[in-house]
């Protein structure tokens, strides 16, 4: 969420920032300083009145200890009819500023000036390519007939059971999915991140502070009697440990990953592009999350895209960095740089991880701030990114590993799955 005084110093700069987002804020924005000044009123007045009812309660106890008992009664009258303008005006000052909360929670986070223009993702800028590809091969299967052949994944079974997009894997299947967990959050430990087990369970207020809520309600699955929902990512709990906390400088690197299974309702669409793994209703994920001050924040930003590199890397995965355009840029995110594996049997890129700076949007709305010594505070920026998730990372394995029905892993999961080729 934006600061309102940032958008009344910065109106003009903002709203034309925002256009890169293909949508005109101008009147939400105009709408958020329009309300905040009536909050300024009607606080002001209220303070008023607040001083003006203590001076009088005051001067009415000294009154009846002087025995001025009609002087005191007269006084009480108008203690009387001041306290129904003061509940009134309580009530206008909290009215508006639900008013300007909601206002403030429609308009999006200002893309950084590395953000183009752009429609959609064809407009994103490709910044990095690990290797060429061949489009070429040919006789490759795709990894839902793979895996049902080697029986490593079920989908029938998991729609049986559940859905369409819950599969069910097992055998080396499972095995691989283990593997790739401990092996991303190994990777994740030994680059310094701290391990966390979070809920898979948040409550409003955590996503109201990540910026889930209110603008991706309708993805996520909701538990209507506890008024709890299913998260679509780890970085929302992690990131949620530290809402309504004041860090203290010296606490920074805050460096954290989690692995948990994640939920998401996206609407069903039809195809080959999202058959299998493609697209999936649940899914496990390991994720990166950080912590730091304003001037750092886009230094690491930097050093998480490069510790994302070397896990696609070690997986010997062509993969190419794509940085987001306006038009595809997340709510919460001020700059992204999007993570695409390259599928050979469905000869198409598959979006694997997305790493993230949303500069202090989130952080407002989560009220953390740092500490920075002789009583100056600032609002801290939050960074997260997938380390990675898994399913079009095992799609992209089976299909770009496989010959004569089998898979041959890359070296670096032998030990973390216990085989080398999946038969």
């Amino acid at each position: 969420m934006l600061q309102v005084n940032y958008l009344k110093e910065n109106q003009e700069s903002i709203i034309k920032s925002l256009l890169k987002r293909n949508v005109d804020y101008s009147n939400e924005i105009n709408k958020a300083i329009e309300l905040d000044e009536q909050r300024k009123k009607l606080q002001t007045n209220l303070d008023s009145l607040l001083s003006e009812s203590n001076t009088i309660a005051k001067s009415i106890g000294d009154l009846f200890k002087s025995g001025k008992i009609e002087e005191a009664n007269s006084l009480k009258e108008k203690s009387t009819q001041i306290k129904p303008r003061i509940k009134e005006l309580q009530e206008n000052l909290s009215s508006i500023k639900l008013d300007l909360e909601s206002v403030l929670y429609t308009i999006p986070n200002i893309p950084h000036p590395l953000v183009k223009q752009g429609k959609d993702d064809s407009d994103n800028e490709i910044v990095f390519e690990s290797e060429s590809v061949d489009q070429n091969e040919n006789n490759l299967l795709p990894h839902w007939e793979l895996a049902k052949n080697l029986d490593i994944i079920d989908f029938e079974l998991g729609n049986k059971i559940t859905g369409a997009g819950f599969p069910l894997y097992k055998g080396k299947g499972a095995k691989l999915q283990r593997g790739l967990i401990n092996y991303f959050l190994d990777k994740n430990t030994d680059a310094g991140y701290h391990e966390i087990q979070p809920p898979i369970l948040i409550n409003e207020n955590s996503g109201f502070g990540t910026g889930q809520l209110p603008d991706k309600e309708g993805q996520m699955y909701h538990v209507t009697n506890d008024n709890l929902y299913l998260i679509p990512t780890a970085e929302v709990p992690i990131t949620n440990i530290y809402r309504d906390t004041i860090v203290n400088k010296n606490e920074l690197p805050i460096k954290l990953t989690g692995y948990t299974p994640c939920f998401r309702r996206e609407a069903g669409s039809y195809g080959s592009h999202v058959r299998g793994l493609n697209r999936l209703h649940q899914f496990d994920k390991v994720e990166i999350v950080r912590i730091e001050s304003s001037e750092n924040s886009y230094k690491v930003l930097d050093e998480m895209v490069d510790h994302v590199k070397s896990l696609l890397s070690e997986l010997n995965l062509p993969f190419r960095i794509l940085r987001l355009c306006g038009g595809d840029l997340g709510f919460t995110s001020a700059l992204t740089y999007d993570f695409e594996v390259y599928s050979k049997a469905q000869k198409r890129w598959l979006e694997v991880s997305s790493v993230s700076n949303f500069e202090n949007f989130q952080s407002n709305r989560l009220k953390l701030r740092i500490d920075k010594g002789n009583k100056e505070k600032e609002l801290a920026h939050t960074l997260n990114g997938s380390a990675l998730a898994l399913p079009r990372i095992v799609a992209a394995l089976l299909e770009n590993n496989q010959e004569d029905n089998k898979v041959h892993l890359p070296k670096v999961l032998h030990s973390y799955c216990g085989f080398k080729l999946i038969d």
